[in-house]
């Protein structure tokens, strides 16, 4: 990143508050609730992503914190100031679509240069930022070309440099990734976290995607029925899930639960066990004593490449996944453990009770 755009946009932040602040927001459309009054602290600087299924009030909080719905009751501040009832152009945001929304018929410069210049900004200013904000992506020498001429990932920073150019406090990003293929997409998910870091300014984020919410955030906000059921950093969400819907969503996790709980673990509660934290061993084997363990029969066996996943029916009464990375095994070795009787071993430290 250029050092002129990350100067511009250092220290734009009001000192001790917030850039975003939800209070009591609600939002309805007819009898349907769509928000139902959150509170969230977006800290200046950060990488908040809003984390859920279709219909858990993600993209709806986003799109009121970018002004293109009102709330129905609540209060949203931007460096502490009330926005909840401003248009979206009297709001220091600038949100990136999953369509990108570039003019086909423009190049690369000004598409990116293009609010300037409805903002009237002068020919000079103009250039010093457009090229600021092509720096900061990466795309120096693409300024040229016509969208048509770029990758699907070199779209997406030409729509990153095109809300950066207008220096906004504020970054929405709605789903923009959701378009790009795997690999492409993967890639995108460091180069926008890196892009982020260097600019320096607060990113809120949208997306269902359970691994690409942990790879690039720095705190994670779960949204489940308009709620938000868990916040904290990836590790807190993924190690450390609240209740069961996070533990079920963010990732893979097994469930333990009555009888079962009370027959592998002592006690009663619901406990959360990752799969990666549970090793396959003989029935035979012992365990230590900060351990863990439970036998059963492998009902199924999924080779997925660089891991298998093991799905074990235990004669407690419960099932649970043991995932296994392959270092040294093909799929017709890990094939062979259908229908074996196993024991599953995991440290009760990686037992976690939710509630």
């Amino acid at each position: 990143m250029t050092s002129a755009l990350a100067t511009e946009l250092a220290g734009s932040g009001v000192a001790g508050v917030p850039a975003v602040r939800l209070r009591a927001l609600r939002k309805e459309f007819g009898d349907v609730v769509a928000v139902a009054d959150i509170d969230l602290d977006i800290f200046d600087g950060e990488f908040l992503t809003l984390l859920g299924p279709s219909g858990s009030g993600k993209t709806t909080v986003l799109r009121m914190i970018a002004g293109f719905e009102l709330p129905t009751s609540g209060r949203i501040e931007l460096a502490g100031a009330d926005v909840s009832q401003r248009p979206p152009f009297q709001r220091d945001v600038n949100t990136v679509f999953q369509d990108y929304a570039l003019f086909p018929h423009f190049d690369v410069r000004t598409n990116v240069e293009y609010g300037l210049r409805v903002k009237k900004v002068a020919k000079s200013e103009r250039k010093e930022r457009t090229d600021a904000a092509l720096a900061s992506v990466r795309l120096e020498e693409y300024g040229g070309r016509r969208p048509s001429q770029l990758s699907g990932g070199q779209r997406q920073r030409v729509a990153l440099a095109r809300a950066l150019v207008n220096r906004p406090r504020v970054l929405l990003l709605d789903e923009p990734l959701g378009a790009l293929d795997l690999k492409l997409r993967e890639q995108m998910q460091v180069e926008l976290k890196a892009i982020q870091r260097d600019v320096g300014i607060t990113f809120v984020f949208v997306t269902h995607d359970q691994d690409e919410a942990l790879t690039m955030s720095d705190r994670i906000a779960v949204f489940n029925n308009g709620r938000i059921e868990q916040i904290g950093s990836p590790a807190d969400v993924y190690e450390r899930p609240a209740t069961e819907f996070v533990a079920g969503f963010v990732g893979t996790s097994n469930l333990l639960r009555g009888e079962s709980a009370q027959s592998i673990i002592g006690r009663p509660g619901v406990f959360s066990i990752r799969p990666e934290k549970i090793r396959l061993v003989a029935e035979s084997d012992g365990i230590d004593a900060d351990e863990h363990s439970a036998v059963g029969v492998v009902r199924e066996v999924v080779y997925v490449g660089d891991a298998t996943r093991f799905v074990v029916g235990l004669d407690a009464g419960a099932e649970l996944v043991a995932l296994r990375q392959n270092l040294e095994t093909s799929s017709m070795q890990v094939n062979e453990y259908r229908d074996r009787r196993i024991k599953l071993v995991w440290r009760r430290e990686h037992e976690f009770q939710i509630g």
